[in-house]
């Protein structure tokens, strides 16, 4: 797997000299014990540190992405085969949330707050989820090409919706998501198992999450071609490039706690992002306990995409394209970069998911199809905006 030596665009060999160096230079005091966040943020180098934006432009960017994704999620509720005015979507939320509005007629009720409000949410959360876990993989594997499946959650996942949908494991008491939760804790496992000796040096990561990958994968077509139920694993295939039709409430604020929570815990490991993006020797040096923040870093990410797949299937890009193209805006500084790309994704899978919706109405495409449609173009943009195409 060829990528990128260094995640924020520093050449590998002198990565670690421009960093050391970067201390000395802003903050003399780094080397005398100086907290750890402040000497990994001062060893970004001014060239690397430096956005295509003015200073005060990030917030701007902050607002205006706020607001699109607030704009996103009303206009998104409307979208689908039944046509619903912003009126109605305003007095379903006005009614649930306890004000005194005159409820709408049961069935556009159920329609809107039982199926599209929380479809859109939950299109929201994955995308913010699968950006934010996309930008912390690239950084930890100083690897352009890392994405949320690159650990193998994904397989994992796909082999125990399979199990359950084509063998009838577990369907009574797990159901799909159950299924593939657990699948994706499974392969998680044996990731960690497999990783459990030597050091978590981002070559042997990588290369784990393929091996893992690889054997959930056969184990999933295994499954497949055994059955030979034709319906079986056409559900089962559409299940595979992602759909937020099964979202509901229930899977919507389990989706919602862990991104939240994951999103915190990367956030506040920025600094040490920062580090790994010159590699672990720098980080190391710089006062980042390399291998227990390598460990909650993995645990952290691998979760929020096992519970992203197992409440909506795989849907690819998001991960990948979303943290390159706003690394491009604002730089390579996790503080910015983490909170922008969960923005971002989530207005992308949010209106990726509407043209699902309506592009080929009443039939409903599935999410994953879009986003790669969408994905390759915009990737090889960012590539060439970068000089590397």
């Amino acid at each position: 797997m060829s990528a990128s030596p260094d995640a924020v665009g520093v050449p590998a060999k002198s990565g670690a000299r421009a960093a050391l160096g970067a201390v000395d230079l802003l903050h003399p005091s780094a080397r005398g014990g100086a907290p750890a966040g402040k000497a990994v943020s001062a060893a970004v180098p001014a060239a690397g540190r430096r956005s295509r934006l003015s200073p005060l432009a990030p917030v701007g960017l902050f607002l205006l992405c706020g607001v699109a994704l607030v704009l996103s999620l009303a206009a998104s509720v409307r979208i689908g085969t039944t046509d619903v005015s912003y009126a109605d979507v305003a007095r379903t939320a006005g009614f649930h949330l306890g004000l005194d509005v005159e409820p709408l007629p049961r069935l556009v009720d159920s329609l809107i707050w039982e199926l599209r409000v929380p479809r859109v949410l939950m299109a929201a959360l994955v995308g913010a989820s699968l950006a934010v876990c996309g930008a912390a993989l690239q950084a930890i594997t100083r690897n352009a090409l890392a994405d949320p499946y690159l650990l193998g959650i994904s397989s994992g996942a796909s082999t125990g919706a399979v199990t359950v949908v084509v063998l009838g494991v577990g369907s009574a008491s797990l159901g799909v998501t159950g299924g593939a939760f657990v699948g994706a804790m499974v392969s998680f496992g044996l990731l960690m198992l497999l990783l459990r000796k030597g050091g978590l040096d981002s070559v042997r990561v990588v290369l784990t999450g393929v091996v893992v990958s690889q054997l959930f994968t056969a184990l999933t077509s295994l499954v497949l071609m055994a059955s030979g139920d034709s319906e079986a694993i056409r559900a089962i295939t559409q299940w595979l490039l992602g759909s937020m039709a099964p979202a509901r409430w229930d899977t919507t604020a389990v989706t919602a706690a862990v991104t939240a929570v994951g999103l915190l815990v990367l956030w506040l490991n920025s600094a040490a992002l920062d580090g790994f993006s010159f590699g672990a020797d720098t980080a190391s040096s710089l006062g980042v306990d390399v291998r227990t923040t390598r460990w909650v870093l993995l645990v952290v990410t691998s979760l929020m995409t096992a519970v992203a797949v197992a409440s909506v299937g795989a849907i690819g890009f998001v991960g990948l394209i979303v943290p390159h193209g706003v690394r491009f805006l604002v730089g390579p500084l996790h503080r910015l970069l983490l909170p922008l790309s969960a923005l971002v994704g989530a207005v992308f899978l949010v209106w990726t998911d509407a043209l699902a919706r309506v592009a080929f109405a009443p039939q409903e495409v599935p999410v994953g199809v879009f986003t790669a449609l969408l994905g390759v173009p915009l990737f090889l943009l960012v590539l060439r905006k970068r000089g590397e195409l």
